[in-house]
């Protein structure tokens, strides 16, 4: 990507030298490159993090450290009593950011909440198509078919008219692909014949404006001075682009950052007993699994999917990949989720019956592809090690493995290809703190070309899920989502490997960082003491 906006990536890491001595500027030590900086366009956390918490704001958000939504550019909301209209009340006074294309000549108002998600939803939007076009949150959660429409009553009420009722859907509001963009900067880039800058150079209304990045390398942010909020408490925000754990630590422990993520988990015991590192640690709300192509033979057959699940030793992946730092998983939502059904009962570790499950539905000789993502996830802290153990449990089998990885964009990009051979490792972790967030959006038939990787549409299962979403309790929606926590383990798209901890580390004059339970590095509340 090239942008208008560049510095030196030499001055900014002179700039930082030895140590990040300016309490003004907050270094992070991130683990990879955003795909753009329009979150819309993408599901990565890495991208989430680039993008939507710092440069964004959207109608709801959730209290960091928290699932409880909160208002931000809504300051407030009413649902009809039929579930069908959503009244959203905007923020008045909000300003977006400039840069040297663009000035804006208004605050945010109604056209930007029209214009953020009509681009999602209209084929005929000029932006529909624009950056690759590939809506995946708003295609999988099936928003194409629940908003009819979205009306502006007057500048700062607007009304989403639905088509039927949807239980998360104000938490849904408060999602990273529900950031709000600028309408006048869209308009402004397509009479310029640039509409991709929306995706290179974005404009927000968030506590951080957008100045430089290199790829692979660095991304620099402002305060945005102008905030609605309360303003961000550095005046800088550096992401010091990072794959290699080992060396984000030795950055943290020079003093070149101040704060990182997804160490390894060998690594933690020894920042913990370090007496300059401080190490925070919170349950994960994650999964981490092996998604086959159900599209494709021999993967389209539910006992061989079961059959080679059964030839992963799951405890082994445990031991060696997360050093202890996560848990068996045996459902495809973490344990600390609402409507968990522990009575699922997890596939067995035992080879000699995948063997016979095998030849039993006439399959030898199987050569498969396992994908093996390359950069740390807080559901995978080492990709390549963990399609290493399943290449040698496979093997057992008599089923020949060959791992491939591409860039991490890449990756994700040719993950959704409904060709794909053989079987994926991803993991997701929740956005919303709903179940549907998982089961729908993961699994669900709308997203079989975008975030359901599985490319996997159960019927049963389906209607499950969708009868769930339109119940207006928690107590009503339970027993449908642990019914369709056991068609899951039926049927297997996926092998579900494992739930994880969650853990950041940092220098301690790192002063109000929260781990957020739904997985984003947020930065705006941090602050560095003297």
């Amino acid at each position: 990507m090239l942008f208008k906006h560049t510095i030196s990536l030499g001055l900014l890491m002179g700039a930082l030298g030895a140590s990040v001595a300016s309490a003004q500027s907050l270094v992070y030590c991130s683990e990879g490159s955003p795909e753009g900086f329009d979150p819309a366009l993408y599901t990565a956390g890495t991208t989430f993090d680039a993008s939507s918490h710092p440069l964004y704001n959207r109608l709801t958000e959730f209290k960091v450290g928290t699932t409880e939504v909160i208002p931000a550019l809504a300051e407030s909301w009413e649902v009809s009593e039929d579930g069908m209209t959503v009244t959203f009340n905007l923020r008045q006074g909000v300003q977006f950011h400039s840069n040297d294309m663009f000035t804006p000549s208004r605050d945010f108002n109604a056209d930007d909440v029209i214009f953020t998600f009509n681009r999602q939803k209209n084929d005929d939007h000029p932006y529909n198509g624009v950056s690759g076009g590939t809506w995946e949150y708003f295609d999988g959660m099936s928003m194409p078919d629940l908003v009819e429409s979205i009306e502006k009553v007057d500048d700062y009420t607007v009304v989403f008219n639905l088509s039927r009722p949807e239980a998360p859907f104000i938490a849904n509001m408060a999602m990273d692909f529900a950031s709000i963009v600028s309408a006048e900067y869209g308009d402004a880039m397509l009479e310029a014949g640039t509409p991709e800058m929306l995706n290179q150079a974005p404009i927000g209304t968030g506590p951080f404006a957008f100045q430089a990045y290199q790829k692979d390398a660095v991304i620099r942010y402002l305060r945005n001075d102008n905030y609605w909020g309360d303003p961000a408490r550095v005046e800088s925000l550096i992401f010091a682009i990072t794959p290699d754990a080992s060396v984000r630590y030795q950055k943290v422990q020079a003093g070149e950052c101040h704060v990182t993520a997804y160490p390894n988990p060998a690594d933690i015991q020894a920042m913990k007993d370090a007496e300059d590192i401080v190490v925070m640690e919170q349950e994960g709300l994650n999964v981490g699994y092996l998604a086959y192509n159900t599209t494709m033979p021999p993967y389209d057959n539910a006992n061989v999917r079961r059959a080679l699940n059964m030839a992963i030793d799951k405890q082994a992946i445990i031991d060696v990949v997360f050093q202890g730092s996560g848990q068996i998983a045996k459902n495809p939502i973490p344990p600390t989720m609402w409507s968990y059904n522990d009575a699922v009962v997890d596939d067995e570790y035992n080879p000699e019956l995948a063997m016979e499950m095998l030849a039993a539905e006439g399959v030898e000789d199987l050569n498969m592809k396992i994908w093996a993502m390359p950069v740390q996830r807080p559901y995978n802290p080492n990709a390549r090690r963990m399609a290493e153990l399943m290449q040698e449990d496979f093997a057992k089998i008599g089923v020949t493995v060959e791992i491939v990885s591409y860039e991490w964009g890449e990756y994700l990009s040719r993950s959704r290809e409904l060709d794909r051979d053989g079987a994926i490792l991803l993991g997701w972790t929740g956005d919303n703190g709903d179940p549907d967030n998982f089961l729908a959006v993961l699994l669900g038939c709308d997203g079989r070309e975008a975030s359901n990787r599985a490319q996997w549409c159960h019927q049963p299962f389906e209607d499950l899920i969708q009868q769930a979403k339109v119940l207006p309790t928690q107590e009503e929606r339970q027993p449908l989502y642990e019914q369709a926590q056991v068609i899951f383990k039926e049927q297997a798209p996926w092998a579900t490997i494992a739930h994880s901890v969650v853990y950041m580390t940092m220098r301690p004059e790192v002063d109000g960082y929260v781990v957020h339970p739904l997985g984003g590095h947020i930065f705006n509340q941090v602050g560095l003491s003297e």
